[in-house]
């Protein structure tokens, strides 16, 4: 009964360190919740150096703002919603600079762990097949808008709960539903396309 509590209770004491100047305490809370905030960026950005380079910012106003986390949420909620918010803007201001570049894209997911992995002892058919079905879920997360495609990284992604999402937007979930529904239609319109 009490699993479901140990998290938010770990990160609670790792938190108060923090907030009292102890560095490795937030390194702590940093290296635990990096993995799923990579993922979050890295599925809105489709480039590592731009995940590498928002993350970095997510963790310095998270120590700046530290003292001003009250722990009304889970810690992690808290950070998502820094990460979620600090990403959009960096992709408003990256869509400004520049419109994105696919070729960007392939090189990046072809140098990816997981996609090696995933292609890794298939033949080059099936390697052929899996690299365009990337290419064009790619291009279809692309086409989504910014807010669309944060709720489709969270939820389909990394399997988050749509309450756990609504809290990290500020938004109901009846919106985080509807973004969703809308978002998949976009994508399944998209992929149909090119499978006439």
């Amino acid at each position: 009964m009490g699993h479901k509590m140990t998290k938010p209770d770990e990160d609670a004491h790792l938190v108060e360190r923090a907030k009292n100047g102890e560095t490795a305490a937030f390194d702590e809370l940093v290296i635990k919740h990096s993995p799923k905030l990579y993922g979050l960026v890295y599925h809105m950005t489709s480039n590592h150096e731009d995940t590498n380079d928002v993350l970095q910012d997510v963790f310095a106003k998270a120590y700046r703002s530290l003292k001003r986390f009250r722990g009304n949420s889970a810690f992690y909620t808290w950070i998502y919603s820094i990460a979620v918010n600090m990403t959009l803007n960096f992709l408003k201001k990256r869509n400004r600079q520049r419109k994105f570049s696919l070729d960007d894209m392939d090189s990046n997911i072809q140098n990816d762990k997981d996609f090696i992995e995933l292609t890794a002892g298939t033949t080059p058919e099936q390697e052929a097949n899996l690299s365009e079905l990337q290419q064009r879920l790619n291009e279809a997360m692309m086409q989504l808008s910014e807010d669309h495609r944060a709720v489709v990284t969270m939820f389909d992604i990394q399997g988050m709960p749509h309450a756990e999402i609504s809290k990290i937007l500020s938004v109901s979930e009846g919106t985080v539903r509807s973004r969703l529904f809308y978002a998949h239609r976009q994508l399944q319109t998209h992929l149909d396309e090119f499978r006439k």
